[in-house]
């Protein structure tokens, strides 16, 4: 059993040779100086995101090298559930299929003690975390991110609560009078554990001002997320990719998380978020323009090319099953992703916008998914603290809390049985 993994090492390591030696020289010299231990400039990282033919190949070993050497053979995941507590939201996102007017019948709210019912379903279900989003709901009382932390906590006092992004953090501060260190102060008083780092599709203003009209500016963003981490919250990062953004783009956001990162330490993981364009209206109004998210080619390039410049820097990089299925989910393991999210139980966002991969792959089948990868699936908490290693044991079989239709999220492994023996 002992040789097994040495030889994959040594098979790994030529492999990883023999790919660097047929990349372009550009390239080359780029992923030597990372496997050198030296940070992947800016405009470096412009040139890997570029990439084509045996470079991205290349940049998806050195990707997986890395991976490796920080994380060994471990994949994670978190068992939470997500609350979307109203889908009610003015603020006229172009790129959100998500959001509905107050009067619409489709239109939700819930009540801070329906919050709490709700997270009291997960904790029954084995979930450490529930990951709380809404719209901004032009009648929210302003007091209502508190009154939602207080209820969980009434109820829940051990659950994680991973809860509001910075536009919610942007709106709540204001409806309530306080900066954002006050504000963010009294959420973490009343029990906030971390917040998601959505919100930030991409830092970069003349992109911003055609997706959301710059309602949140990039640097109010950078703003909220670094006063997070100041008054102690940890948070994720994200970026939101292939619509009207590119290379350029996409290596200055990460650059810029990076910067934070250095100055802060505060960010848990990077989840790049592809973008879904099926029913975002930025896509359906404009096709002539905007592009139907990314390529399997960038899909590749931005989990390796992150790995890559993040290096030492945010250490897990999480890829997001909703927006790529589990098979494509699957396949990032390879491209330097350490962690594959949650089980969320619940999934409106990404379906809203057209996502049709289902609201709940389980833990046990998330196990599934890793071990036929060849990795070992290790079960952490928000802050990826290990709460049990599966190497020689499964997590219990449970249903999912949505029935669902007819679609199994391990049909592709059944079509290779070998596969996920």
């Amino acid at each position: 059993m002992k040789d097994g993994p040495n030889q994959f090492q040594r098979r790994r390591k030529v492999d990883l040779q023999a790919q660097l030696e047929a990349a372009s020289r550009p390239v080359w010299r780029i992923l030597n100086r990372v496997l050198l231990g030296h940070d992947v400039t800016q405009a470096q990282g412009t040139t890997l995101f570029q990439a084509q033919g045996a470079d991205i190949t290349a940049i998806c070993a050195t990707a997986d090298s890395l991976r490796q050497k920080v994380n060994e053979d471990r994949v994670s995941f978190v068992v939470n559930r997500n609350i979307n507590f109203t889908n009610v939201c003015y603020m006229g996102c172009r790129f959100c299929g998500f959001a509905k007017r107050k009067e619409d019948a489709a239109a939700e709210w819930l009540e801070p003690h329906q919050v709490a019912e709700r997270a009291q379903q997960a904790w029954d279900r084995g979930a450490t975390e529930v990951c709380i989003q809404g719209g901004l709901h032009p009648k929210m009382p302003a007091t209502t991110y508190r009154d939602i932390i207080l209820a969980i906590k009434a109820r829940l006092p051990d659950m994680h609560i991973h809860a509001f992004s910075p536009f919610e953090v942007w709106y709540g501060a204001t409806k309530m009078g306080l900066s954002y260190r006050d504000f963010l102060t009294d959420l973490k008083e009343c029990g906030l554990g971390s917040m998601p780092g959505t919100a930030a599709e991409i830092l970069d203003t003349e992109v911003r001002q055609k997706l959301t009209k710059n309602k949140l500016s990039a640097a109010q963003w950078v703003e909220i997320i670094r006063t997070a981490h100041q008054v102690g919250i940890p948070t994720t990062a994200t970026i939101m990719y292939g619509h009207v953004d590119g290379p350029t783009h996409w290596a200055a956001h990460i650059a810029l998380l990076r910067d934070i990162q250095r100055d802060t330490g505060g960010f848990t993981e990077l989840v790049p978020l592809s973008f879904v364009h099926t029913e975002s209206p930025l896509y359906t109004q404009d096709p002539k323009n905007v592009r139907p998210g990314p390529t399997s080619n960038e899909v590749d390039l931005m989990h390796a090319v992150s790995r890559i410049m993040l290096h030492g820097y945010i250490d897990n990089i999480q890829v997001s099953w909703t927006k790529l299925g589990p098979a494509h989910a699957q396949d990032m393991l390879f491209r330097g992703v350490n962690d594959l999210g949650g089980t969320l139980m619940n999934e409106s966002i990404s379906r809203s916008a057209g996502a049709d991969h289902g609201q709940e792959i389980t833990a046990l089948e998330l196990c599934q998914i890793i071990r036929a990868a060849g990795r070992i699936p290790v079960r952490r908490n928000t802050t990826y603290k290990v709460i049990d290693v599966y190497d020689d044991h499964d997590p219990a079989p449970l249903a999912p809390l949505v029935a669902r239709q007819n679609k199994d999220p391990l049909d592709f492994l059944r079509m290779f049985p070998e596969a996920s023996a």
